[in-house]
């Protein structure tokens, strides 16, 4: 299996700050991009794997969650990341677009839609809704989200407001079906003893919405106030959208609830 470290890509310390890694990313944009390199057709990889980077490490969350994997799986991390986030999501709310755009008039390149249809071939799908005084434009990938063989292979898409609807109306009518809708995610904490929480271990868990005995991987050194995600234990998606996940933020028990435990399981094995 393809083992890819995000910040080896783009070249830059995992300490390296937002501006250095969007200097990074223009820098080897510049490069590989493929109007620079006719007679090399390895740049639309290197373009992907520099784009998949920038969109992951140019996002506080996203970022965050993967330097987390770092941490607990190393080299593995890129895997275990891409299992939960699609193209879709990756470059949802990325401000990579611009920077291409920027890069397109300066140095009289391919702008940003022309680039991904080039490295992304039929994955990638732009549009533009312009009617009735209401205005939207953007992207998707078809590619869905992983895990999800829906029928249609159609992207999974979670409207947001008036636009949001509008634009899921357009993306109905440009794919002749019904999208995809991934689920909504739920939330609930859990209690752990710090001791655990330093050497990490196995937590019982049970998820009362679908009646699931889980047993949750603490992984070591976690801290209180993070969350462990479990993706696909969120609430069913639609249309055959993937379900969504389930975030439990970790708390320390305090002292008295420790003992409160202890007696209550003492009586219960009375």
């Amino acid at each position: 299996m393809h083992q890819r470290d995000y910040y080896t890509v783009l070249n830059i310390e995992k300490s390296a700050s937002a501006s250095e890694i969007k200097n990074a990313y223009r820098e080897l944009a510049l490069k590989y991009h493929p109007d620079r390199n006719r007679d090399n057709p390895d740049s639309l990889e290197k373009m992907k794997e520099i784009n998949e980077a920038y969109a992951v490490l140019s996002n506080p969350s996203r970022r965050k969650e993967y330097d987390s994997l770092k941490t607990q799986l190393g080299a593995g991390a890129h895997d275990r990341f891409r299992q939960s986030y699609s193209d879709q999501d990756i470059f949802k709310g990325s401000d990579i677009n611009h920077i291409i755009e920027e890069m397109a008039k300066a140095f009289g390149l391919r702008g940003f839609d022309d680039l991904f249809k080039d490295v992304y071939g039929k994955n990638y799908h732009s549009f533009e809704f312009n009617k009735k005084g209401v205005y939207a434009k953007g992207f998707f990938f078809s590619s869905g989200f992983p895990g999800n063989k829906n029928r249609q292979g159609l992207p999974e898409f979670k409207p947001s407001g008036v636009s949001g609807k509008i634009v899921r109306y357009l993306l109905n009518k440009m794919t002749g079906g019904k999208l995809p809708e991934k689920g909504n995610d739920r939330h609930d904490s859990i209690r752990i003893e710090k001791e655990m929480a330093k050497k990490g271990g196995p937590y019982a868990y049970y998820l009362k919405e679908k009646s699931k005995k889980l047993v949750i991987t603490v992984p070591p050194g976690i801290r209180e106030g993070q969350k462990i995600r479990l993706s696909g234990m969120g609430e069913d998606g639609k249309n055959e959208g993937a379900p969504g996940d389930l975030y439990l933020k970790v708390q320390f028990d305090k002292p008295a609830m420790k003992w409160l435990k202890d007696v209550t399981g003492h009586l219960f094995k009375k």
